[in-house]
């Protein structure tokens, strides 16, 4: 039987706290939540892994260095209305801190303009048009984009004068099914 406090321990000594990562708030939630509990029972010896796991097919928990530094990136205060696409460990950590978590899989429906925080664990081509949409006015998206080898993790915010983006970090995130980039001739 595996002792998964020990690799929860071992996964923050060694994969978040190195990794630049100083919200003591993210190392609690993320000490106390059961990660294995988010794979299929024949793949826990991989949920503290330096490792996307799957989930479902197509569908990933994102590295536990990739997620911290996105949650980390978006600043989540209590209270704080959140949306999480493909997003199971995310948004169990995002409850952990006070926040009201609202799930959604990639491809559904989301509300526009409801949103402080959207996050998605799995890498998209570019971020949706409606995943932009859903966040509210000084809300934050982070989602890592991917069109090739290596994906850059992306913070977009919302402002009274519009929409902002920034890169945040390499990333090697597997890109979520039906939402790779396509490419066409133009001239």
């Amino acid at each position: 039987m595996a002792d998964f406090a020990a690799a929860r321990l071992n996964m923050l000594d060694s994969q978040v706290r190195t990794q630049d990562v100083t919200d003591v708030r993210l190392h609690d939630a993320m000490g106390t939540i059961a990660r294995e509990g988010f794979v299929p029972a024949d793949r826990t010896y991989l949920a503290y892994a330096d490792m996307e796991a799957e989930y479902a097919p197509g569908r990933w928990l994102l590295k536990p260095r990739d997620v911290a530094k996105l949650l980390q990136a978006l600043r989540p205060m209590p209270g704080e209305r959140a949306l999480a696409i493909s997003a199971p460990y995310a948004a169990a950590v995002m409850e952990a801190l006070g926040l009201p978590v609202t799930h959604a899989e990639a491809g559904e429906a989301v509300p526009a303009g409801d949103f402080a925080i959207v996050v998605c664990e799995g890498a998209v081509g570019r971020a949706p048009a409606a995943w932009i949409a859903a966040m509210a006015l000084d809300g934050r998206l982070a989602v890592v984009e991917r069109d090739g080898p290596v994906g850059k993790a992306c913070l977009y915010g919302r402002t009274a004068s519009g929409i902002g983006r920034r890169e945040l970090f390499d990333c090697f995130s597997p890109v979520l099914a039906g939402f790779e980039s396509h490419h066409g001739f133009a001239l």
